[in-house]
């Protein structure tokens, strides 16, 4: 019970938080890359697998629903802008500051919707409940159902709600 409000606990420390994780994806996808390849640096061609492994990694361990990667040309655009040496490869910093601007509207969406589904949803939870009170029949069984329990299914809707709305655009 410790270890998960430790991680709830560094979930909130907001972007500091947020900046460790994509640098333990970025190494983590960068060691993959060198220990498969040999490789210190990424041509286009490897810096676009690395997009995909990472954006891979991004929905697999940040909550949310699914992010989809950037485009080839968006990559060799920003490649070109963060190639410091210009040598038509990104080294492991390169690549790191590469990530962390290709990410960061979807860590901005993935924290919005962390927010909404841990805070804003009990909270609206509970004011529905107490606005429930004098209604016939409905306000009786939502009255029976203990506070937390309702919060959490009501925050589990709000979470349902915002992945069928993802997939619908």
């Amino acid at each position: 019970m410790g270890q998960v409000l430790t991680t709830i606990q560094e979930k909130f420390q907001g972007k500091e938080w947020k900046e460790r994780q994509i640098r333990k994806i970025t190494d983590k996808a960068f060691d993959r890359f060198r220990n498969d390849y040999g490789k210190d640096h990424l041509s286009f061609e490897d810096l676009y697998i690395m997009v995909l492994f990472v954006y891979n990694d991004i929905n697999k361990y940040l909550p949310g629903s699914h992010n989809d990667p950037p485009s080839k040309q968006k990559v060799l655009t920003m490649m070109e802008t963060y190639d410091l040496n210009l040598d038509g490869m990104l080294d492991r910093e390169e690549f790191a500051a590469f990530i962390k601007k290709l990410t960061s509207d979807t860590l901005t969406q993935v924290s919005t919707n962390l927010l909404i589904a841990l805070l804003v949803a009990p909270a609206v939870a509970l004011m529905t409940k107490r606005a429930t009170e004098g209604m016939p029949v409905v306000g009786t069984v939502v009255q029976k159902i203990p506070a937390s329990i309702y919060a959490s299914l009501v925050a589990l809707g709000v979470v349902m709600l915002q992945d069928s709305k993802d997939d619908f655009e």
